[in-house]
């Protein structure tokens, strides 16, 4: 056990001199050190060091980005950092104070002995006296370490490995600012977890967005996932593993009682029904999406709770009459406030928000959702949304890894330097180049659908239909779908009434064959059958994956067939969805579909030809033979 001492500073001498300091502190009693730690700041010094600490420590840590005074430190080896180093790369830190440490013990015990030895010698030699001299100068030039800078570019040093055998656990740190507390709590579960014999990956939800991201195969193989977040963070993707939630603070102050609290957790029971195939096979499509698509289907996904609640809501003002919304201080006009001038104006900026947000994390937030508004104040629409979102994202990912700070100013990116600079690119650009063009472009798009008709109506109802069946909740489905959803905020909702009713066709149509030709279904299947009935009733095309992996070239083109008729026949009718999601449970609300009767009866059609489909394709089962008569 080494006895060190510390200061730590910086010009504002709150965040990073405090959390500088508690970096130290934790992982120096980690390590079995004593350890005082002495902050300098605006307010003052606090916890002064006395001159019996520095006279018992070995050596000296200075962290700080401001002049300390080292005069009282005379004859102490001396680690010179930066706050930020003390703070992520703490240990290292620590190990080269107690190297310089030991290397004092051993110069200070050879001047030891070279004075004794001078103590023997003949009285008065004056020669003895000057050896004596000479041997203890080591002590009053004491070496200055420096702990060894990482490459530029390269991670943070590794711990060792942990012993071979016992696992893997995976983990998310985030804390509301993303700058200390998340990387030391990530810092405090590596040791933890190591000490514990483990391997583990930890995944940090900063300022500048998600680090060390964790992978599907590292979840997939993980005995645990430990969860130390004070911020929201999706769990999704952690379903059916052991999960353990708990705060940044706890990860970081009892690291070692969080991994064995997670490692005691009983493994959960996953049911293998339909049910569960079908988020399986949600996630494995997910899993695959990447690039361009990936970061658009993010931004519609946040984008769809403002449609649906602003959609219903206006339908809901339709009750007391189409226009009754006109007379303003009644409930209609209260409605259709929240909806259209509420919920319909945020879709576009949160649209464009996202996809941003997708591309280049938290910083690429800002720049989307202002180039998402200025979208829709230049009438650009969706469409402008989607170009603002990948704008605002790269511009603002380019600025994050292009941009070098000064350690002590880092902390200014995510909050200044980023939004400030993106925001602006995003927004001249917008303004002066992008905004006239898709403009032109979204107001030709949305004249040719309001009045298109007959066979026109007919043809892109059957496209999108079949685009919905075709892969079931992949890129295909998605594109028709964003497609549909980005009209509504144009007022076109053909397109989404087509779209809705064609994705709720392949599971009822499986759901209606396991019922009327049982005989080429597996009593799993059949069984798989009602659940299938209840996704598509909700409007899930995913429900039907699980039939089409296990007989794709029959299942396949039978749903195409019955979802091309849906479509058709919803566009040819004139139907209208003002609600993107729902399935059949939206109907209910007046006038959120219309007319309702032949949109049923569109759904219904395409449901039997599904069926009638699977009958013609799909053989009777070969029954089992009997068994032989009993002899007398």
């Amino acid at each position: 056990m080494e006895k060190l001492v510390a200061i730590t500073a910086c010009p504002t001498g709150i965040a990073h001199t405090i959390m500088a300091a508690e970096a130290l502190r934790r992982v120096a009693a980690m390590k079995g050190h004593d350890l005082r730690v002495e902050t300098q700041g605006s307010e003052g010094v606090k916890t002064p060091l006395s001159d019996d600490d520095i006279a018992a420590a070995g050596a000296v840590i200075l962290a700080a980005d401001i002049q300390v005074d080292e005069s009282r430190f005379e004859g102490k080896p001396v680690t010179r950092v930066s706050t930020a180093r003390a703070i992520r790369d703490t240990e290292a830190v620590l190990d080269a104070a107690v190297a310089a440490a030991s290397g004092s013990a051993h110069a200070t015990s050879g001047s030891a002995h070279a004075t004794s030895g001078s103590a023997h010698a003949t009285s008065g030699s004056a020669h003895a006296a000057n050896g004596s001299a000479r041997a203890a100068a080591p002590v009053a030039s004491a070496p200055v370490a420096s702990a060894p800078a990482p490459a530029a570019g390269a991670a943070a040093p590794e711990l060792a490995a942990s012993p071979a055998g016992k696992g893997l656990l995976v983990a998310v740190t985030a804390c509301p600012t993303g700058i200390a507390h998340t990387f030391m709590a990530a810092e405090a579960l590596t040791r933890a977890a190591r000490a514990a014999g483990y391997e583990i990956r930890v995944e940090t939800q900063g300022s500048v967005g998600a680090k060390n991201a964790l992978t599907a195969e590292e979840i997939q193989k993980a005995d645990a996932v430990i969860v130390g977040a004070d911020t929201h963070v999706a769990l999704e993707r952690f379903a059916g593993k052991r999960l353990l939630q708990t705060s940044v603070g706890e990860a970081l102050k009892k690291a070692d009682q969080v991994v064995t609290r997670a490692l005691s957790l009983p493994e959960p029971e996953v049911a293998p029904d339909l049910g569960h195939r079908v988020a399986q096979a949600k996630a494995q499509l997910k899993e695959k999406q990447s690039g361009p698509y990936k970061h658009l289907l993010t931004g519609v996904s946040f984008m769809l709770p403002l449609v649906v609640a602003g959609g219903l809501i206006i339908a809901l003002s339709f009750v007391f009459g189409i226009e009754a919304f006109k007379e303003q201080g009644t409930l209609p006009a209260a409605l259709m406030q929240i909806g259209g001038q509420g919920a319909f104006t945020l879709m576009v900026p949160v649209l464009a928000g996202y996809i941003a947000y997708s591309i280049a994390d938290r910083p690429g937030l800002t720049p989307g959702l202002v180039g998402g508004l200025l979208a829709s104040q230049l009438n650009a629409g969706f469409l402008g949304g989607i170009v603002a979102g990948f704008l605002g994202g790269y511009v603002a990912r380019w600025i994050r890894d292009t941009v070098r700070l000064p350690a002590n100013l880092e902390g200014l990116k995510p909050v200044l330097v980023i939004p400030l600079l993106s925001t602006l690119v995003v927004g001249l650009l917008m303004i002066y180049v992008i905004g006239k063009p898709v403009s032109a472009i979204m107001t030709g798009l949305t004249d040719f659908l309001r009045g298109m008709g007959g066979t026109n109506a007919v043809a892109l109802g059957a496209l999108l239909g079949a685009m919905m069946a075709i892969d079931m909740g992949g890129p295909v489905n998605k594109a028709a779908y964003t497609f549909s959803v980005g009209l509504l905020a144009s007022s076109t909702f053909t397109p989404m009434a087509a779209t809705m009713a064609a994705g709720m066709v392949p599971p009822l149509g499986l759901a209606l064959a396991t019922v009327i030709a049982r005989n080429r279904f597996t009593a799993q299947e059949r069984e798989a059958g009602k659940a299938a009935a209840v996704l598509g009733a909700a409007f899930i095309t995913e429900g039907a994956i699980p039939f089409a992996a296990q007989d794709p070239v029959r299942v396949i083109p039978a749903a195409v067939l019955g979802s091309a008729l849906t479509g058709a026949l919803s566009m040819g009718l004139g139907c209208g969805l003002r609600a993107p999601h729902g399935g059949v449970f939206v109907l209910a609300i007046p006038n959120a579909v219309s007319p309702l009767g032949v949109y049923l009866l569109s759904i219904v059609a395409g449901t039997v030809v599904t069926a009638l489909a699977l009958m013609v394709l799909k053989r009777p089962l070969a029954q089992p033979a009997a068994p032989p008569p009993a002899r007398p």
